[in-house]
């Protein structure tokens, strides 16, 4: 395809997809939720290696150790969540071959809306993790031996100010869930992603996704540049409509 043509192309398929675009709009009648009752996470989850627990839809317990890293200028060394290989390097940075604790994470599975089972895709696309500190009273005698407050978590580190290669740090994150009006539906007695927000939650994650593509690729890419394209054309003529009616 010659780069005139391809051009030709370009603009009509912008031009039927925008109008496509408005005439769906126009055409679909407005639709008024039902204001939903807040969600309900269920039985108290816990962590029991270390008695912490959480009332949330879900628990994540976040487990780095201190650890040589390569770099361009030598060795650095990093707070990381899995063991980084030292096998190949020099003498003087060798690092454990794996941590001695597992990052493990719990997801509430009796969560209710409004008496009905949410699903767990629900909690995993919708759900938002925040730290939170826990309650240490119930640590296992072995283990405060080993830890001491550190931060929101526990640390191993003597001095936490100068850790040591294999020291290890753990935190725990909490699942809390977003007003979920517009978000599900109900199917049977299960809610679950209503097909708008899961074509959301896959836009973002293709957007956060940066992908390096080998060279001859334009071809297969043509389907998105005329959707991006359509996209851009609309906003263009929208805001000349909105500058027309100001001035």
């Amino acid at each position: 395809m010659t780069p005139r043509g391809a051009t030709a192309w370009l603009s009509l398929a912008c031009v039927v997809a925008v109008g496509m675009a408005c005439s769906t709009a126009l055409a679909q009648p407005a639709v008024v939720d039902d204001s939903l009752d807040a969600p309900k996470p269920g039985a108290a989850l816990r962590d029991r290696d270390f008695g912490v627990g959480t009332r949330g839809f879900g628990l994540d317990r976040k487990v780095e150790m201190y650890q040589w890293r390569a770099n361009r200028d030598g060795y650095t060394r990093v707070w990381n969540s899995a063991a980084i290989d030292s096998s190949q390097f020099t003498p003087g940075h060798a690092n454990p071959k794996k941590l001695p604790l597992e990052n493990r994470r719990w997801w509430s599975d009796d969560a209710t809306l409004e008496g009905k089972q949410i699903d767990l895709a629900v909690l995993q696309t919708l759900g938002q993790w925040r730290v939170f500190r826990p309650n240490f009273s119930r640590l296992p005698a072995n283990l405060a031996a080993s830890f001491q407050p550190e931060g929101d978590g526990l640390g191993s580190a003597e001095n936490p100010l100068d850790p040591q290669v294999g020291d290890i740090r753990i935190v725990w994150r909490e699942l809390s869930l977003p007003p979920l009006e517009g978000k599900v539906e109900l199917r049977g007695d299960r809610w679950v992603l209503s097909p708008e927000a899961a074509a959301q939650a896959l836009s973002a994650e293709r957007a956060s996704t940066v992908v390096e593509l080998p060279p001859g690729t334009d071809e297969r890419l043509l389907p998105w540049l005329l959707g991006a394209a359509a996209m851009l054309l609309g906003a263009a003529l929208v805001w000349r409509r909105v500058r027309r009616k100001r001035g």
